[in-house]
């Protein structure tokens, strides 16, 4: 049964590969973006969102266009990376601020709709780094552990009401920004890696259009790591 999804954070990388995902088994497919243009094909929504007023904004174009959102996938986030001993209050509040406090306006709006509804679906993206730390990441390492605690708190407030709320939690992915590290790094970062590789956007979409499917009716509160096998045992 095609649904309506909003994918925040769908104009590039793992959202992008999430949201044609999605519209390839048939769904209404809305992707949020800041900057730019919307992907080829998609309908586009921009929207930041740390501004409630940009998403409140954002839900009422995708309802007039689609419907109401059925499906929501929060994938926007950004990194600060600094050590701990030399990062700014604003470098360390940024990451939080995009990645977790947000979800006070970008989920709250879904879930009235969901709740009439009795039925939704919520995918949190996360990160393995949330699981296993990493240098440099104190702040986003944060945010993103903030996000598991976040969500399998909420999906033991709405299970009752058909709802599922999950987390996805990619490891290194071939996305633009890996692709911008220095070469010894990403040489690094393979080989802590068990497979011996990044994943694929569209390995990640795969996890995510599980998760956000009729299939998955009866799975709420879980961690799914897609991180061949970086945080094995976390």
């Amino acid at each position: 049964m095609p649904r309506t999804a909003l994918v925040l954070g769908g104009n590039r990388g793992i959202g992008l590969a999430v949201a044609r995902r999605l519209a390839d088994r048939g769904d209404r497919v809305a992707v949020s973006h800041r900057t730019g243009e919307p992907p080829e094909g998609l309908f586009g929504v921009r929207c930041d969102v740390t501004d409630p007023e940009a998403v409140t904004a954002a839900y009422a174009r995708v309802k007039e266009e689609l419907g109401p959102v059925e499906v929501l996938v929060v994938n926007a986030g950004i990194t600060r990376d600094r050590l701990f001993v030399s990062m700014t209050q604003e470098d360390f509040e940024a990451p939080l601020h995009t990645n977790l406090v947000s979800t006070l306006h970008t989920v709250k709006p879904a879930l009235r709709g969901m709740m009439r509804a009795r039925w939704g679906r919520i995918v949190l993206v996360s990160s393995t780094v949330a699981l296993s730390g990493a240098v440099g990441q104190t702040n986003y390492a944060a945010s993103k552990a903030g996000l598991i605690g976040f969500g399998r708190s909420l999906a033991l407030e709405v299970a009752r009401h058909g709802i599922t709320v999950n987390v996805v939690a990619p490891g290194y992915t071939d996305t633009d920004m890996v692709a911008a590290m220095p070469e010894a790094e990403r040489t690094s970062l393979l080989a802590t890696v068990p497979m011996g590789r990044m994943a694929a956007p569209e390995e990640v979409a795969g996890a995510v259009a599980y998760l956000t499917g009729e299939d998955a009716g009866y799975v709420t509160g879980t961690v799914l790591q897609v991180d061949g096998g970086v945080a094995m045992g976390h």
